[in-house]
């Protein structure tokens, strides 16, 4: 059965895997899935809040000599694994299965987390981090995969927005249980600092007790080889662009050789890797995806989106530590207005779409008001109360929660379901990129901003030449700027928030740029069968692999034990 609607978008793939016969979940069956899916989705995203939060007493601790240096790693290690391994497990789990890659993302990130948390020097940190990072790009990529197993997409929205939730609260739980544990120096006789990754433990292992009982999803029966040159060229191409990113404006200049060289051979891999997948009978990222204008509008946007994320987000709780003190406990909770605007939406647009069926409203709508909090916040200055501040915040989420998960649904329920864990990682992925590229740009800027008003407001007097030349320094160190004279303090904080008004002013663009990409969006109706049930209706002879059907007879939905 298929919409005829849905035709011009469905992208044809090789022949579709054999899998088990299964029955669609109840309500109640999909929700005990779903709390087990956002609990490892929580673990995921709140990892490198909840780090940042605790680093400087982690360097201060292991780091040896030369750990400043070499602190920004522990959370490039993650991010370079994490964001190079996710397309991988999308397309291994459309082989295979989403369970047993899952699970072993799962049990990835724990291990790792065990092995950060006893880690003795700032080395194996380091290497422990990258551990943690390759499950993490799994639990971000297939726990939405495995929603498009277990729900249809006409029913997929009222739980996909419970998701939108899960990245608001790591945002404010990561600070605040970050300074609970920094400002513990032993709980229950073991660090303070070590609880950052212990933590993890028991979350995690209830996640993956709850999975391996009760979700059964298909089992593929498939003869396929895998396409290592492909993801060796992606991981290679990724990491390269990563590094350029992370390095530029920190360890290296931006026009250095080496920034320059890491840029070009990451573009030079990456194109490699375009003609080797177009090429490759299996390939880990179709490039026939990249043909429906679906996947090819969702993945710009995401992209844009989470470039406007890390602007909107990461300098929130900064701005508040600069401002007004406060620690990161507290900065981490006044972004309770954002987290309370993007559930708000989240949740509303997810019951909405899936009453009418219709979800291009949300993210044209949504990135519009996006657009309008980011352009408020520019006008943010030290003198702004926290009412003013919290309804600008508020505006932000609630743009970015009307947004966020309708780009993926979209891009569901519109490939084939045999490219689902692909397609799903595969947005998710793009989204990756764009957080990690939108911090290097961001940071960059305000860097760069902030030297250049601390010129102009300091003036070339001698006294204020120590703050002059290592503002960002003095804003980063802890208690460096409580010790500076009352009058340095209000030219340095005062240049702070010259600085972040560009940054704001800049994500405000990038912001606008996705709104303008929203309007190139199909809409193409939500189906509202399973899997299972779109098998039985199209008869026998469905899935036979053109896959310009309804998308959904070549894999039964999955069956959830009694």
């Amino acid at each position: 059965m298929s919409e005829t609607t849905e035709v011009p978008e469905k992208i044809a793939s090789p022949q579709a895997p054999q899998v088990a016969e299964g029955s669609t979940m109840s309500h109640k069956q999909i929700l005990v899935v779903f709390g087990s899916l956002m609990l490892g989705l929580l673990l995921a995203s709140l990892d490198n809040t909840i780090v940042s939060t605790a680093i400087r007493t982690i360097i201060g601790d292991i780091g040896g000599q030369n750990g400043l240096a070499r602190m920004p790693w522990v959370t490039t290690a993650y991010v370079l694994a994490s964001t190079a391994a996710t397309p991988i497990y999308g397309k291994l789990s459309d082989l295979f299965g989403r369970k047993p890659l899952y699970m072993t993302a799962i049990a990835l990130f724990l291990t790792g987390s065990a092995l950060s948390g006893f880690s003795q020097n700032l080395n194996e940190l380091i290497a422990f981090r990258a551990l943690q990072g390759l499950g993490a790009g799994g639990i971000m990529g297939l726990t939405f995969a495995i929603v498009g197993d277990v729900v249809p997409p006409r029913e997929r929205g009222k739980y996909q927005g419970l998701f939108g939730g899960v990245f608001m609260l790591a945002m404010v739980a990561g600070p605040l249980l970050g300074g609970i544990f920094t400002e513990h120096s032993s709980i229950l006789g073991i660090t303070g600092w070590r609880w950052v990754f212990y933590v993890n433990l028991p979350i995690g292992i209830l996640s993956l007790f709850v999975i391996s009982a009760v979700l059964h999803l298909p089992k593929r029966r498939v003869k396929a080889t895998i396409d290592y040159v492909g993801a060796a060229l992606v991981v290679a191409g990724v990491v390269c662009l990563l590094l350029a990113a992370q390095m530029g404006g920190q360890q290296y200049a931006w026009g250095s050789p080496v920034i320059i060289g890491l840029a070009v051979a990451g573009v030079v891999v990456l194109a490699a890797f375009v003609m080797w997948e177009i090429r490759t009978p299996e390939p880990i990222l179709p490039m026939r995806l990249f043909r429906g204008d679906v996947f090819r509008v969702s993945s710009v946007m995401g992209f844009l989106i989470g470039m406007v994320m890390m602007g909107a987000m990461m300098y929130i709780p900064f701005y508040f530590q600069v401002v007004n003190g406060d620690s990161p406990t507290k900065a981490g909770l006044r972004m309770l207005p954002m987290m309370v605007g993007l559930l708000t939406t989240s949740i509303s647009s997810g019951r909405i779409i899936s009453r009418t069926g219709r979800y291009r409203f949300f993210p044209i709508a949504g990135i519009a008001v996006t657009t309008v909090g980011l352009g408020l916040m520019t006008t943010m200055n030290e003198n702004t109360n926290f009412a003013v501040a919290g309804l600008f915040m508020f505006i932000v989420g609630l743009g970015l929660g009307a947004t966020m998960q309708v780009l993926i649904l979209a891009v569901q329920n519109a490939v084939d379901m045999k490219d689902m864990g692909v397609a799903t990682t595969s947005s998710t992925f793009f989204r990756s990129l764009g957080q990690t590229f939108g911090a290097a740009i961001m940071g960059a800027i305000l860097t760069n901003q902030l030297t250049s008003h601390l010129k102009t407001n300091a003036g070339p007097g001698a006294a204020l030449a120590p703050v002059r030349d290592h503002g960002m320094e003095i804003l980063q160190s802890e208690g460096a700027m409580a010790k500076l004279p009352q009058a340095v303090q209000h030219v340095l904080i005062h240049s702070f928030t010259q600085a972040l008004s560009t940054v704001f002013m800049v994500g405000a663009a990038l912001s606008l740029i996705a709104w303008f990409a929203s309007w190139f969006l199909k809409e193409h109706k939500l189906r509202s069968m399973s899997p299972a049930d779109a098998r039985k209706a199209a008869g026998p002879d469905s899935g036979s692999g053109s896959g310009s059907g309804s998308g959904s007879s070549d894999v039964e939905a999955p069956a959830l034990a009694h």
